[in-house]
């Protein structure tokens, strides 16, 4: 029941982008740019500023992103309310996630629970850890699943499942005839890593600051943001790196990639986020359930 208007505006205020909102939101680009300029007019003042290949918002496009995304907030609990009262689980869910889980581990359940509830909108958003539980705080997502513990006082945070994360490198790399690897076995050799603010990054910076090695020792080569860039780079044989078993698994069944377990073993619990004081629908509630327990099948 949201102005269609304001679900467009704040699609563009989100991604900054009218291209990027446009695609989100299946529309023309054109299209999406005349609904801005309408809403810019019933309000006589500009919403964004239009720069050289960006933009940014006005003041009053940061009070209007604001109250923009209050007002559909509002609008999907009244919709999943609705919903509720009729016996029938509808209405829109935003996911967040960090890459590893949203790439390798999230598609499954969302393919199955939207097959459980054809009427459920699910939408899921891929950023690093920090950036998710940020905008899961901001109430811009509804629950969030990071790769470590959610640092806001704000948020509610829980386990959901324990990851193992292992060595990967090429078949003819030093390391590939190993049976497991210590961190002080790691520091010659090349290491390509995630990027800062990951949660594969928090967590391996750990473990070798654990094991006695500051992380500055290892010989970082690159530093991706993405676990598919990661694994083109370490089968090129340039060095290894440390990533989630899931993340690799298709590539070590095939033999383009090798995998070997750390010793000491270094798992992680991945979290289910969602703020702490908000309503929870039956739906959200229901979707937290139903991913702890499909995201523990696919690990085990």
């Amino acid at each position: 029941m949201a102005d269609r208007r304001l679900q467009i505006f704040h699609a563009v205020a989100r991604h900054l982008s009218f291209t990027k909102a446009a695609d989100a939101l299946f529309m023309t680009q054109p299209a999406v740019t005349f609904q801005i300029k309408q809403l810019e007019e019933q309000y006589a003042t500009r919403l964004f500023e239009r720069r050289h290949g960006s933009i940014a918002l006005t003041p009053a496009g940061e009070l209007a992103y604001e109250y923009a995304g209050r007002i559909l907030a509002l609008n999907d609990e009244m919709d999943q309310r609705l919903g509720e009262l009729t016996g029938e689980m509808r209405g829109a869910l935003l996911v967040g996630a960090s890459t590893t889980i949203a790439e390798f581990l999230l598609p499954r359940v969302l393919g199955e629970f939207n097959a459980l509830y054809p009427q459920v909108r699910a939408r899921l958003i891929v950023g690093n850890s920090e950036t998710i539980e940020n905008q899961v705080a901001a109430n811009s997502l509804d629950v969030g699943l990071i790769e470590a513990p959610g640092k806001l006082a704000t948020l509610a945070s829980q386990v959901c499942c324990v990851d193992e994360l292992q060595v990967i490198c090429a078949p003819d790399h030093p390391l590939a005839h190993s049976r497991h690897l210590s961190a002080s076995e790691l520091v010659d050799y090349e290491f390509i890593s995630r990027e800062p603010g990951s949660g594969t990054r928090e967590i391996t910076d750990a473990y070798f600051s654990a094991q006695g090695i500051a992380p500055e020792r290892l010989k970082t080569q690159m530093e991706l943001g993405s676990p598919e860039a990661l694994k083109g780079v370490v089968a090129t044989g340039l060095g290894f790196s440390i990533v989630s078993r899931a993340v690799a698994e298709k590539e070590i069944l095939h033999g383009t990639l090798v995998g070997i377990p750390l010793n000491p073993i270094l798992q992680r619990d991945l979290h289910l986020i969602h703020p702490r004081d908000r309503f929870q629908s039956k739906l959200l509630t229901t979707f937290i359930s139903f991913a702890r327990r499909k995201l523990k099948e696919q690990v085990a």
